[in-house]
């Protein structure tokens, strides 16, 4: 079925979001407990200026929570032509550690659409800036566009019966327009890539093809549904078993962002110290189903792909498998070592 309206003709569409958001201290605890990131640094003021952060530093895929809220002007008001949508692959590149009190300005940009086998892939670029407009972050989005012929037909009324409700209160961005384009650009920060990592691993203590200690975490409904309501994602997919059918899922299944979130924390816990990571991206290729009666386990693995003695860096493979099953069809983090 071809699209009902031309999507390609909306590449490069783009609008600034109209006001701010800052990070609160306990948003990041909240954030946090829901994605199992217990360094020390996520929690108190003490530790986190142990390893040089001004506040609690906030974990790897906190701003997907910015995102969450900033992007549906587009899914909802632009990009009209689809029901819902499947997300696939996602991307963080880290230019500068997000901590409390920090005001971040979100640019929202459709940057590539693909058409494959049928259906449209949408890759929607946000840029995270700092007050004084030096980048803070960028994160790339990539989701399958589903149509009213790709699910069942009474899946809409199942989920306005079901969904999250207040969700329109107060968005951070009304439709700001193509206008807000004329915006200054956003500078480039390094922070990230020569800020003294402190980590717990050495450089010199890693080789390819080493391996990281493996970590199993078990998931319930009530873990699924804590993280709906910290990242505000209102899709029942993830705690209506109703819905869930109706989508042409085995049942109620994990976020991918709560998934990459706890793979994340898998490694920075390794690392030891949660600003360490500068690039991270997972393939979404399965997922992990969560029974009401029983908890769904996810295995995290990863070994050294690469390293690099100039920079004191290295890449990371990392492996999440849930009932025999590959979540990750291709997941890397590129890390800093001291």
């Amino acid at each position: 079925m071809e699209t009902a309206f031309d999507v390609a003709g909306l590449i490069g569409y783009r609008y600034r979001a109209d006001d701010y958001y800052e990070v609160g201290r306990e948003k990041i605890r909240e954030y946090a407990r829901a994605v199992r990131a217990y360094h020390p640094a996520h929690w108190t003021e003490s530790a986190a200026g142990e390893f040089g952060y001004t506040g609690l530093v906030a974990p790897t895929t906190f701003t997907s929570i910015v995102a969450m809220r900033t992007n549906r002007v587009l899914f909802e008001d632009v990009m009209t032509g689809y029901d819902t949508f499947l997300h696939t692959d996602q991307v963080f590149e880290f230019h500068q550690p997000v901590v409390a009190g920090d005001r971040l300005t979100v640019d929202v940009e459709l940057s590539s659409v693909r058409r494959v086998a049928g259906r449209d892939l949408l890759t929607v670029t946000n840029t995270f800036t700092d007050r004084s407009g030096q980048i803070v972050q960028i994160m790339h989005t990539t989701l399958v566009g589903i149509t009213s012929d790709d699910v069942d037909a009474d899946i809409s009324d199942a989920i306005e019966g079901v969904v999250m409700s207040g969700v329109d209160v107060a968005p951070l961005s009304p439709y700001a327009g193509p206008e807000t384009t004329d915006q200054p650009a956003p500078r480039s920060s390094h922070i990230s890539r020569t800020r003294l990592p402190h980590t717990a691993i050495r450089f010199e203590d890693i080789a390819v093809g080493d391996e990281l200690p493996a970590r199993t975490v078990r998931l319930t409904r009530g873990d699924l549904v804590n993280y709906a309501g910290v990242a505000g994602d209102a899709n029942p997919i993830h705690w209506n078993e109703e819905v869930a059918a109706l989508a042409g899922l085995p049942d109620v299944i994990a976020h991918g962002m709560l998934t990459m979130g706890l793979g994340a924390g898998f490694v920075t816990d390794w690392l030891g110290d949660p600003g360490a990571i500068i690039r991270y991206t997972a393939r979404l290729s399965n997922y992990t189903v969560v029974e009401a009666v029983s908890a769904g386990d996810v295995e995290f693995s990863g070994r050294i792909k690469s390293v690099d003695p100039e920079t004191r860096s290295a890449t990371v493979v990392l492996l999440a498998k849930s009932a025999g099953r590959k979540i990750f069809g291709l997941a890397t983090t590129d890390i800093r070592l001291q």
